[in-house]
């Protein structure tokens, strides 16, 4: 199967290019008040070191919306200013280098206050992206429209009134806490416009909730060739939210940068702590990521004698367990023997030299 992917216009945030033929790109967001210099910076050198392609900060003061040139003279990382209630921070965040701004239609409506930030966002030549949520969408007079309903009439009103004003510098998100609501808003908004499309589901919960619901809504989206840029939102550390992201355009064949680990789930006649050896394996590999091969490696670890030679056979490197010992293979070939505790250690050695 392969994915078709909507073409979308092409905007640039910063250095990055998103929309027409360009990769879905990993967006995420500074999880401290972006006042505290230090902090957003480290934070954002973080998320770009572990896959991000954008950052967002929360602009809540004429403090945050300041630093963002401080900010941005020690991150490589495009910075989106994400504003609220106040316009006035939006072209504050705009004179002070932000690379996109992202307005709420719920928060953010009157007309003469939306062609001042437009005007700025003119003449600093920088993409708005125009996003609402389902905590803060308004009901436009229409209490029984439904929740997709309400999102995309509210989104298209927008959009019309900025097109108005010459405006089309433009990339949308429909966010809804829940995933049918979300999947829907974004299939329609789809076909109404041709603007670039960040996916996300809002207030997802927990990280094991906020995974699932963020899997399945972008998994079924990213299917239907819709989305540009992707968004996991989790209570969680950002990085968490990068690497969930980076697994789901993984599995979708949608980004191949990282090593992918098999593994089997497990049963009764598994006789290694096999949990034990890809928790090691996934530690292993985000510590030594930077010695490994430029070129994607799959590594098969597996538990039993039933899936386990053949899976090993077709990775790159694999090993299947018998009892106490596993028969590590290596480009489909048997090599030699591995103990249970060593299994980690030698298998992250090997694949250091699996192209040679």
């Amino acid at each position: 199967m392969k994915i078709i992917r909507r073409t979308a216009k092409v905007v640039k945030i910063g250095k990055v290019f998103i929309g027409g033929h360009y990769p879905v790109v990993i967006q995420s967001m500074a999880k401290c008040k972006t006042s505290h210099i230090e902090d957003v910076i480290r934070q954002a050198n973080d998320l770009e070191e572990a896959g991000c392609s954008i950052v967002r900060l929360a602009i809540k003061d004429l403090d945050d919306a300041m630093a963002i040139r401080q900010i941005k003279s020690k991150v490589k990382l495009p910075l989106v200013a994400d504003i609220h209630f106040s316009f006035r921070l939006a072209i504050a965040a705009i004179e002070n280098g932000a690379d996109k701004i992202r307005l709420n239609p719920g928060n953010i409506d009157k007309k003469q206050e939306i062609e001042k930030v437009i005007s700025a966002l003119k003449m600093a030549k920088i993409p708005l992206r125009i996003g609402l949520n389902s905590g803060s969408v308004k009901d436009g007079g229409l209490r029984k429209s439904s929740m997709t309903d309400k999102l995309v009439d509210a989104c298209m009103n927008y959009i019309k009134m900025i097109e108005r004003l010459k405006f089309n510098n433009i990339v949308i998100s429909l966010k809804a806490n829940n995933v049918l609501d979300t999947v829907e808003s974004y299939r329609k908004i789809a076909r109404a416009c041709s603007y670039p499309l960040h996916l996300g589901v809002t207030a997802t919960g927990s990280p094991y909730n906020g995974i699932i619901k963020s899997s399945v809504a972008l998994g079924a989206l990213l299917l239907e060739g819709i989305g540009d840029t992707i968004r996991v939102s989790l209570t969680d550390s950002p990085i968490e939210e990068v690497r969930a992201a980076k697994c789901i355009l993984e599995s979708l064949g949608l980004r191949k940068s990282g090593h992918q680990i098999i593994s089997c789930p497990t049963c009764g006649r598994c006789e290694v702590d096999l949990i034990k050896i890809v928790k090691e394996l996934e530690d292993g590999l985000s510590f030594v990521d930077y010695q490994l091969p430029a070129r994607p490696v799959t590594l098969a670890v597996m538990g039993c004698v039933v899936n386990g030679p053949g899976e090993a056979k077709e990775a790159d490197i694999g090993v299947a367990f018998g009892k106490k010992e596993g028969l590590l293979f290596k480009k489909g070939r048997p090599v030699r023997k591995i103990s249970f505790q060593q299994c980690a250690k030698v298998l992250l050695e090997e694949i250091k030299h699996v192209h040679d």
